[in-house]
């Protein structure tokens, strides 16, 4: 069984690393970032604490978070595993995690704050089947509409760079230091995060000593 968290500051490709790594792996990716906004797009009661928090640019309660993990992580619909990203995102989540699971890998994704400002302005969400677009690398075929349904694209309403320049001072003065606890265990892998997404999975690959990505066999999955 293979456990991997993949760690980066918003806009370093955590969740599609995350979802190129379960190709022909047979992990389960669990994303704390969609759960979320999952809730909040469903109107439920831990969506309007999500909400609220992502409208004042500040990152989920501590508290809420283990919890909705330890939720995710006590469906065990894992068997062989899985690959974690959002989470964790300080010392006191690193150490909950720590203690209740025996981490294989953690993939750091390295990308300087002027790319990622680059990337997380030019993101779009199509709000009717939550389709994702970046307007540098994969721009809708027409201009503004969703490939799949054609509804109107939006940003997503943390995607501002008032809420952006919050979130990474606040990943630099508290999720980093989390990255040395993992370090201790001699589990992290600095993986440069600018090339092409196929590139960097290349490399995350060769780091973990897993077998090489293969484009084609996830395009036949698709």
């Amino acid at each position: 069984m293979r456990k991997y968290v993949i760690m980066g500051v918003q806009g370093s490709g955590k969740g599609t690393q995350s979802e190129l790594l379960e190709t022909g792996l047979d992990l389960v990716h669990i994303s704390v970032g969609d759960i979320f906004r999952w809730h909040v797009q469903n109107h439920t009661k831990l969506g309007a604490q999500v909400r609220r928090a992502m409208n004042a640019g500040e990152l989920v309660g501590d508290d809420l978070v283990e919890s909705v993990v330890r939720d995710r992580l006590d469906q065990h619909d894992w068997n062989f595993g899985f690959v974690i990203d959002g989470f964790p995102r300080n010392g006191r989540q690193a150490e909950f995690f720590m203690e209740s699971y025996d981490i294989d890998g953690v993939i750091h994704l390295e990308l300087p704050d002027d790319e990622v400002r680059r990337r997380v302005l030019s993101r779009r969400l199509c709000p009717g089947c939550g389709m994702d677009y970046n307007l540098i690398a994969d721009r809708p075929e027409v201009e503004g509409r969703c490939d799949i349904c054609g509804t109107q694209l939006v940003k997503r309403e943390d995607d501002t760079p008032e809420a952006l320049a919050a979130r990474l001072r606040d990943y630099h003065e508290k999720t980093r230091p989390v990255l040395e606890l993992f370090r201790r265990k001699e589990v992290v892998h600095d993986v440069d995060a600018r090339p092409s997404p196929e590139e960097v999975q290349q490399e995350i690959r060769r780091v973990l000593s897993l077998p090489a990505y293969e484009p084609s066999a996830s395009s036949a999955g698709a």
